[in-house]
């Protein structure tokens, strides 16, 4: 599973290394973020992800300085404690006192690699592209956990898409994101 999340993390950390300061402001698919708040929002729940990954409550973080090292390395970490099998079992909290299925956050963090790289590379006029076994992959846990992410209010009502849309069309689509957004 951790190979699957390193092939996640490699198109979304190219992303991120091609944002222009000048498109901070710019706003993204994820209507309550644009790209400055939207990395903070990462940078934000990083730790406790990374965290989860040794059954340890982090409890959320930031960072100052320069955004895009600190993202890097917050990702660049994040893949390291996740790389264990033994990361993927058992049960885990993400800073709180909740506990989940350790393998359901590990798919939250693909999850967040995948969705939140799409938003940034749509903000920022960017073409992405993540291989079949991860947007498989990404949506089985999107349609697993879509009714509760938006009980939790993480994921907007579904949103349209055709028949024929792609898988990655198809997981953005369940998380509440219009694929045919327009930066």
């Amino acid at each position: 599973m951790s190979d699957l999340m390193a092939r996640a993390a490699a198109p979304f950390l190219e992303i991120v290394r091609n944002i222009k300061p000048d498109q901070l402001g710019s706003p993204t698919p994820c209507a309550e973020f644009d790209v400055r708040a939207l990395i903070d929002h990462l940078l934000h729940w990083g730790p406790s992800l990374e965290g989860a990954a040794r059954k340890e409550a982090v409890p959320p973080g930031g960072a100052s300085g320069d955004w895009a090292e600190a993202l890097e390395a917050q990702v660049e970490r994040t893949l390291a404690a996740w790389r264990p099998a033994s990361a993927w079992e058992g049960m885990t909290t993400m800073g709180g006192s909740f506990e989940l299925p350790a393998e359901l956050v590990g798919g939250m963090v693909v999850g967040e690699f995948v969705v939140h790289g799409w938003d940034l590379a749509r903000a920022t006029g960017q073409h992405v592209e993540w291989d079949a076994d991860v947007v498989d992959y990404v949506h089985r846990e999107i349609a697993r956990s879509a009714d509760q992410g938006r009980e939790m209010g993480v994921y907007g009502p579904e949103a349209p898409v055709p028949t024929d849309a792609s898988t990655l069309d198809k997981a953005l689509a369940l998380s509440g994101r219009s694929p045919s957004w327009p930066a």
